[in-house]
C-alpha cells in the first residue's frame, strides 16, 4: 500500500518515473506566438497534462488488480511510458509560463478508482478498458492538434508522439485479449473525459 501512495504522490508532483526519453520537442523551434495563442496553447497542454495524470492512475489501479502477471507487467510498462508523456507536458507548460491543473489530485484519485474497478471485472475487460480509453485519447489528441496555434511547433511535436504511443497501447491491449466494452460504459467514459477536459483547460 505504501508503494501505491508513493506512486500517487510522484505522479501528482510531476516526478513519476518514465523511461527518461528526451522530449520530442527537443531541438524544435516555435514561431512567435501572441499572448492569446500562448494562453490557448497552455490551456490545451494543461488538459493533456491532466490526462496523463489520469492515465498514470488508471494503469496503477489496473496493475494493482490484475490477475495475470503478464497483464500486470503490460500495465506497468504502459504507465512508465505515460510517465514520459507526463514529463513532456509538464515541461511544455513551464515553457508557456503556465501551471498544471489544480485539480490533478482529484483526477488521480478518481482515475485510480476507475482503474481498480476495471481490474475487478477481469483482465480481458481491463484490457478492453485500456483499448477504449486509448481510442478516445487518440480522438482527443486529433482535436487538440487541430486547435493548436499553427506556430506552436513544440507542443505539436509532443502531441504527435503521444498520439502514436497511445495508438500503440490500444493495439497492444486488443492483441493481448481485450474485449469491447458495453456501449453504456463507453458513453460514460466519454462523459467523464469531457468533464475533465472542460475543467482542466481553465483550472
Amino acid at each position: 500500500m505504501v508503494g501505491v501512495f508513493d506512486r500517487a504522490l510522484r505522479a501528482v508532483a510531476g516526478v513519476e518515473s518514465g523511461t527518461s526519453e528526451q522530449s520530442p520537442a527537443s531541438g524544435v523551434a516555435d514561431e512567435p506566438l501572441t499572448r492569446a495563442q500562448r494562453r490557448h496553447a497552455a490551456g490545451l497542454m494543461r488538459v493533456n497534462h491532466a490526462g496523463e495524470i489520469a492515465a498514470q492512475a488508471l494503469y496503477h489501479g489496473q496493475a494493482l488488480g490484475a490477475r495475470d502477471s503478464a497483464v500486470r507487467e503490460a500495465m506497468e510498462k504502459a504507465a512508465t511510458e505515460e510517465g514520459d508523456h507526463l514529463a513532456w507536458c509538464r515541461e511544455r507548460l513551464s515553457e508557456l509560463d503556465a501551471a498544471p491543473s489544480r485539480l490533478d489530485p482529484f483526477w488521480y484519485a478518481a482515475s485510480f478508482a476507475i482503474g481498480a474497478m476495471a481490474a475487478r471485472a477481469g483482465d480481458r475487460y481491463s484490457l478492453g478498458f485500456v483499448a477504449e480509453t486509448e481510442h478516445q485519447v487518440v480522438e482527443h489528441l486529433d482535436r487538440h492538434l487541430e486547435r493548436l496555434p499553427p506556430g506552436d511547433r513544440r507542443s505539436r511535436r509532443i502531441l504527435e508522439r503521444m498520439r502514436a504511443d497511445e495508438q500503440a497501447h490500444a493495439t497492444g491491449a486488443i492483441a493481448a485479449g481485450g474485449v469491447p466494452l458495453p456501449r453504456i460504459v463507453r458513453r460514460l467514459m466519454r462523459h467523464v473525459s469531457k468533464s475533465m477536459t472542460c475543467s482542466a483547460y481553465y483550472l
